[in-house]
């Protein structure tokens, strides 16, 4: 009986798998913009368009990974249930991978989040178990997943390890394989936020793996711990705020940030990142977070750095998710002078810039 029982479980695990090899053979690679910059720079920028997943964003990607290390790993089986502590698009697409598994789906979220976010989960099969405050979501998730006899997920613990950082199609591999025909084909510099730090392992591995000339940058927003983390070296005592721009930025050292893949740290404002994604989309009608638009400011300054040094090169960055996500949000003026946001003084640095002048914040100022 205990023979059959297992053989039962690897046909269900097999057929798991090959249901997650499927959506990504549907869903094929991402598309690769470019953004448009002065020609005589001899600079290019490209934006990887995450969010042209079925579930609307990079996240796809880490969730599929994540449940895939699950049932490679023995820990997710017929019936279990898959339990996260997320309140943004890493619990969407995972609920959308749940269902598709036949499998049920429970994210902690703090009772602060928003009623778009909670329908989008819902919408997408799972369920939200509420908690007062975000520091109680860690260890509600692991209570529950005890409790339930479930698999907890653990997206900050495990991003890192997920992900075949040697290629497997993962991001990196698809970045540098679609880089191969234009004029500079290895780019200077990649540029990602972090959220879990799985992004940043990922590209910050495989260049090293590869042996390409390519540093890795990872922009920052305000209130976030990793910045101040990575300048100082202490990854256990350093907390913050936390972030206003959804998807990157934590109050504290997730264990999957690894600092030593990091060749560049960013800290871009708040003001900055809505302001720099709202000019993505007058520029390129690319409709973005503002996730993005962190991405998108910190990629600028590097750009302004080779432009003044006379290097040229190529800079790639992530579309990390839609934005009609946020347009209640970050592209809603109200919404902006009601958080005390002023994005005109980031607006104009970048038009600025665009226009061939300086990139320093008080220049003209």
């Amino acid at each position: 009986m205990e023979i059959a029982d297992r053989s039962d479980s690897a046909r269900w695990r097999s057929e798991a798998i090959r249901l997650l090899d499927a959506d990504a053979s549907r869903s094929a690679d991402t598309h690769l913009h470019v953004f448009p910059l002065p020609a005589d720079w001899g600079v290019d920028l490209y934006l990887k368009d995450e969010s042209v997943h079925p579930t609307g964003s990079l996240k796809h990607r880490l969730a599929r990974s994540l449940i895939l290390y699950g049932l490679v790993n023995g820990a997710i089986d017929r019936g279990t249930t898959l339990i996260e502590a997320s309140s943004g698009s890493t619990a969407v697409s995972e609920a959308y991978f749940a269902r598709m598994l036949g499998l049920d789906f429970i994210t902690v979220v703090p009772r602060s989040t928003s009623r778009e976010k909670i329908d989008l989960i819902e919408f997408s099969g799972g369920r939200c178990h509420f908690v007062d405050s975000a520091s109680e979501m860690y260890s509600e998730a692991e209570r529950l997943a005890r409790e339930c006899g479930g698999h907890y997920l653990d997206q900050f613990t495990f991003a890192e390890r997920a992900t075949d950082w040697r290629g497997n199609n993962n991001i990196a591999e698809s970045v540098f394989s679609q880089m191969v025909a234009e004029r500079h084909p290895i780019p200077r510099w990649i540029v990602v936020g972090a959220g879990t730090g799985g992004t940043s392992a990922t590209f910050g591995r495989y260049v090293r793996y590869r042996r390409h000339d390519t540093g890795v940058a990872v922009a920052d927003p305000e209130g976030s711990a990793f910045f101040d983390a990575w300048r100082t070296g202490d990854l256990t005592g350093t907390t913050s705020t936390g972030s206003r721009i959804e998807g990157i930025g934590r109050p504290r050292v997730e264990p999957s940030f690894i600092v030593g893949v990091i060749d560049e740290m960013i800290r871009v404002p708040d003001a900055a990142s809505i302001a720099a994604a709202r000019l993505l989309r007058e520029r390129t009608l690319h409709w973005a977070g503002a996730s993005t638009g962190t991405n998108l400011f910190a990629a600028f300054e590097l750009i302004a750095r080779m432009r003044d040094a006379g290097e040229q090169g190529s800079v790639v960055t992530l579309i990390c998710d839609g934005g009609s996500r946020y347009a209640r949000t970050y592209y809603d003026d109200e919404w902006v002078a009601e958080q005390g946001l002023d994005l005109t003084p980031h607006r104009s640095r970048m038009e600025r810039f665009l226009d061939g002048g300086p990139w320093s914040a008080d220049a003209g100022d």
